[in-house]
């Protein structure tokens, strides 16, 4: 014989179940619907752990103050006139630096068990790799801003107006969204978020430093020199500082934005393929 307890607990299953039948299924969240919310995700992180906010505000007034002020005199014999030629390439390494946190989160993922977690989810697969990235983006965003308002604040003077400081911009986070596809599918390969961030700045620091981003390529040795020209990271920054003094070369601009459409189309795909197969 039910006891009244078990009759009301059955009375309110028959009414979840008849509520449920009787409500029309969801629709499936859009590709850009679900890759938004998880870029949504990303930004949820950064408000319940501010201090993630450091590498793209804190390093990056230290790098431009450190190098304008010990350098500067050295190098152009003028801290002023250093800063007319490093702050774009500050502006580039502060956010190409940042960069490597994609693989380390989505690697703090995998090793976690949320990626199996996601996989499970009736979504477009993609769809946790490219929200990540475009909430990394706002964070390209805000490491930007910090360079360019400390620069006006310091002297910086940007003959190319807004326009030019805003393209310079967008370029950079573009170019940083293509080359974090790399340290995505870097996150998915390695066992650790240590491991991730050990192997990435390895690889982040001869490709920045090696480049015009401090000094012109004329005054290193020949084999460096070479090297340095053919850096695409080197090219970024030669649009960058084109763009900011209002006389960009389309050539620099091209080669920028072609490194990061090659960049997305070979790592975009081995992440994807390596995301579908991870397990923690």
């Amino acid at each position: 014989m039910s006891t009244p307890a078990t009759q009301t607990t059955d009375g309110a299953s028959e009414a979840i179940r008849t509520a449920l039948v009787a409500t029309d299924r969801p629709a499936p969240a859009g590709r850009l619907e679900a890759a938004i919310a998880f870029g949504w995700r990303g930004m949820l992180k950064i408000k319940h752990v501010p201090e993630q906010l450091l590498d793209v505000t804190v390093t990056p007034v230290m790098f431009l103050l450190m190098f304008t002020y010990l350098f500067g005199g050295a190098i152009e014999g003028s801290t002023s006139e250093y800063l007319q030629f490093v702050l774009p390439g500050v502006l580039v390494v502060a956010v190409v630096f940042t960069t490597v946190y994609s693989g380390i989160a989505i690697n703090t993922d995998l090793t976690k068990g949320v990626v199996d977690r996601f996989r499970s989810l009736p979504i477009w697969r993609p769809a946790p790799l490219l929200g990540a990235l475009m909430g990394d983006c706002v964070r390209y965003l805000l490491g930007a801003t910090v360079i360019v308002v400390l620069g006006f604040i310091l002297g910086y003077d940007a003959e190319g107006g807004l326009p030019g400081v805003l393209a310079a911009v967008g370029l950079v986070i573009v170019f940083s969204f293509g080359l974090s596809w790399i340290f995505q599918t870097m996150g998915l390969l390695m066992r650790s978020p240590n491991a991730v961030m050990n192997a990435g700045f390895m690889a982040i620091f001869p490709i920045t430093f090696l480049s015009n981003v401090y000094v012109e390529p004329e005054t290193l040795p020949s084999g460096l020199e070479a090297f340095v020209n053919a850096n695409p990271i080197s090219f970024l920054v030669d649009a960058c500082r084109g763009l900011m003094d209002g006389n960009a070369a389309g050539a620099d601009i091209a080669v920028a934005l072609g490194t990061a459409a090659l960049l997305t189309a070979v790592f975009a795909p081995i992440t994807v393929r390596l995301y579908g197969r991870a397990s923690a």
